[in-house]
């Protein structure tokens, strides 16, 4: 029995998992309570439409224009001091949103807030390439991606609570000092690789890196990077797919982000109080929509051997869901059935989330931060682009043809998935990432 236990593989690697997947919960804790408080914000300062739409894009166009530098120094210094200090500094500007006094002001401030968050996946990903097998890998970024929409759900009802004992700028101050907590939490609990960790014992390492020919564990990859083939990058293809399919799920994530709060108070007519309510079912089916798509890709991609296969499956069949529940959602009378279906588009929306972010890691190598951090700026570009667009269209008065907007860049990021993007193919070589040599000499 003894002998047996010695065995047994560690599970080090769960552990790195709640770690991230907490940091994920606390990024869209804090990006989300701006849009609970903006009834609050708009009333008190005289803000229309139009200037929250720049208020809520102004976090986007920096956390878009910083996520390559963000991944990149992941890849060159390691995750653990690089995610310690960017979420030390985003918590301090979250805190600092209470300390807004104009609408320059707001968009200041979020816009430096943006730029501490844009670390924070492509960091996450480097370490998750680092830490997980292929097999698994679907399944971590769901989990953690789950998270993250955890945090948006709870986001309405937490800050709905705090404004209405503390005041709105209360809600600002508490994230920021969560944020805090997890930072120091992160630097003391973390090694840039597993064989450094105390957790992880020789049979989980087997577990995460497999042996070679000789039975041999094999040993770690290049952790850091001191230079980075962007021409290479910037020639794929399979690059500028990854980052325009990405760039249409996101554009139409930041509806849900932003507006779906407001949209449901000033348009669907619910109280403050069961409008913030309601804006969070959504968010919870994305949560089970993020686990169930990283379950669904890892499945198909161990049962046919394929990441073609079983990255776009899932992501097509998740885009084309959004789009279909999504235009009725804009044009039902009912506001309840408004709600459904909204709740049913931010299910099928998040299943993409697995297979999009396994694709950097199966893709990109030892440069996975890098790749996934211009997939993510590329993405928030539309996310940056998303509330300016709803809120023109809003104050026109035109509150279905967002909705209507989006499903048509739905579609369009389907037929990327469909006939452009590649999960077999290597970002780097042009040769076939998943299970061949070419792949292993860069991880």
């Amino acid at each position: 029995m003894a002998d047996g236990a010695a065995k047994r593989p560690s599970r080090g690697r769960w552990y790195i998992l709640l770690l991230i997947s907490v940091m994920y919960l606390i990024t869209y804790l804090d990006r989300v309570n701006i849009s609970t408080a903006a009834p609050l914000i708009s009333k008190e300062y005289g803000f229309d439409n139009i200037t929250m739409g720049y208020i809520f894009s102004a976090f986007v166009w920096a956390y878009a224009l910083f996520q390559v530098p963000g991944g990149w120094l992941s890849d060159r210094f390691g995750a653990r001091g690089v995610l310690s200090i960017v979420v030390a500094y985003w918590s301090i500007m979250t805190a600092a949103t209470a300390g807004a006094f104009s609408s320059t002001s707001f968009i200041a401030i979020r816009f430096l807030f943006g730029m501490g968050e844009a670390g924070a996946f492509p960091g996450a990903t480097r370490a998750m390439q680092l830490w997980y097998p292929q097999k698994e890998r679907g399944f971590v970024q769901g989990v953690t991606h789950s998270a993250s929409r955890a945090g948006a759900a709870i986001a309405p009802p937490l800050v709905l609570l705090i404004m209405v004992n503390l005041g709105w700028r209360w809600a600002f101050f508490i994230c920021g000092a969560i944020g805090l907590v997890w930072s120091l939490w992160w630097s003391l609990s973390y090694r840039n690789l597993p064989e450094e960790h105390g957790l992880v014992n020789p049979e989980e390492l087997e577990a995460i890196r497999g042996r070679d020919q000789t039975g041999a564990i094999k040993p770690p990859p290049m952790e850091r990077q001191t230079k980075v083939p962007w021409s290479t990058l910037l020639r794929s293809p399979n690059m500028w797919a990854i980052m325009l399919a990405y760039f249409t799920y996101v554009y139409c994530l930041w509806i849900f982000l932003s507006w779906l709060t407001k949209y449901l108070i000033d348009v669907r007519h619910f109280t403050l109080l069961k409008g913030g309510l309601l804006a969070s079912l959504p968010l919870w089916a994305g949560v089970v929509g993020d686990t169930a798509g990283g379950l669904a890709t890892d499945w198909l991609l161990k049962r046919t051997g394929s990441a073609r296969i079983g990255r776009r499956v899932v992501a097509i069949t998740g885009l084309l869901g959004c789009a279909m529940f999504i235009v009725p959602a804009a044009l039902a009378e009912d506001p309840y059935t408004a709600v459904f279906c909204l709740t049913a588009a931010m299910f099928f929306l998040e299943c993409t989330i697995g297979p999009s972010w396994a694709v950097p890691m199966d893709t990109g190598g030892k440069y996975s931060g890098t790749v996934s951090g211009m997939m993510n700026m590329a993405g928030n570009f539309g996310g940056a682009i998303s509330p300016i667009v709803f809120g023109y269209l809003a104050e026109g008065g035109n509150w279905e043809a967002p909705f209507i907007v989006a499903a048509g860049l739905l579609v369009v990021g389907a037929a990327v998935w469909a006939f452009w993007l590649d999960p077999d193919k290597n970002i780097l070589t042009s040769g076939y990432a998943s299970h061949d040599r070419a792949a292993e000499a860069l991880r």
